[in-house]
């Protein structure tokens, strides 16, 4: 190979781009191409002897229909914009969503959030005040507690959870059962909690601890925590994510607002709006004594059934954990 006058018998042909700029006269030759294809427009010149030449355009040669070639780095072209295809809005998709689903949040909860000197007797109304949360702090109150083991209507809940020791002074959820009336209540100091005695016949209540569990898509409340009298306290429930998806037939929901004990406590929990599917997530079950009736609905997705009239079996309500 022939380079700059010196030949290179096992030469590599290279083409660099800081090379002298195209086939000019008086420049070495970059490269040897058709006669004036890569001699540049702008300079409006002319093509002699293969080399590109600035002169009049009398003597310019290439042909109008021949592409125009340099050896030069191309410049970037101008990108023309393509049309964008349109797309809703989130807020409308997320809208259509939810009427296909008729979307329901559900935020009751079967726990109560109460203060250090929240008494029993002060909040138990009707048959949901039966677990409750409590606050940090509660060792440093002065709200009294009457009795050990079976406390009086007039103690401190969360105190009373501190001297049995369900929870600690970082606060927690515990349940409360009440055991009707004890002729005496006996004092004592447990947990940094001192009681104080009464000779007295009133109504009194014990706590207990609120335990965790983990189901399946397909547990029915009847399976886990049938209705019993005298009523007892079910654990929270974890339930896994998305059960929606799991098969009706199997794991069925029955009824609206209350349930059938029949149905899957997870998908009733993502019927009743208490949880999402796609999280699952923590829930509260109260069972109750049965229903006549239990009425049919679409629901976040997942259609309830409805029944008459059923021969056994019990009922619950769900409720959220916030």
């Amino acid at each position: 190979m022939n380079i700059w006058g010196q030949i290179w018998p096992k030469a590599v042909y290279l083409v660099c781009n800081y090379s002298p700029k195209g086939n000019w006269w008086g420049h070495a030759p970059y490269k040897h191409g058709r006669p004036c294809s890569a001699c540049p427009p702008s300079y409006g010149g002319g093509c002699r002897e293969n080399l590109c030449y600035q002169g009049d355009e009398s003597e310019t040669h290439y042909s109008p229909q021949e592409p125009e070639e340099t050896n030069e780095i191309e410049r970037e072209r101008t990108k023309t914009q393509e049309p964008k295809p349109r797309t809703h809005t989130p807020t409308s998709s997320t809208r259509t969503e939810e009427l296909d689903k008729n979307e329901v949040i559900n935020t009751q909860q079967m726990s109560q959030l109460v203060t250090c000197e929240t008494r029993l007797r002060d909040k138990c109304k009707g048959t949901t005040c039966n677990r409750y949360e409590c606050p940090p702090g509660c060792l440093d109150s002065k709200a009294k507690v009457i009795g050990s083991v079976y406390f009086e209507m007039q103690s401190s809940i969360c105190r009373s959870a501190i001297h049995y020791g369900i929870i600690d002074n970082d606060g927690g959820w515990l349940d409360v059962t009440r055991q009707g009336r004890r002729d005496y209540f006996i004092k004592s100091n447990r947990n940094g909690v001192q009681s104080i005695g009464k000779y007295q016949s009133a109504n009194s209540f014990t706590v207990s601890k609120v335990t965790v569990k983990a189901v399946t898509c397909q547990t029915t409340v009847a399976q886990f925590c049938p209705f019993q009298k005298p009523v007892t306290h079910c654990p929270r429930i974890y339930c896994p994510r998305n059960c929606m998806q799991e098969n009706p037939h199997i794991a069925r929901v029955i009824g609206t607002r209350i349930y059938s004990d029949q149905s899957s406590i997870c998908r009733t929990a993502v019927h009743s709006g208490v949880i999402q599917n796609h999280l699952g997530g923590y829930v509260d079950v109260m069972p109750v004594d049965k229903r006549k009736q239990y009425i049919a609905s679409y629901q976040n997705g997942i259609f309830s059934e409805s029944l008459q009239n059923p021969p056994g079996g019990k009922a619950f309500r769900i409720f959220a954990v916030i």
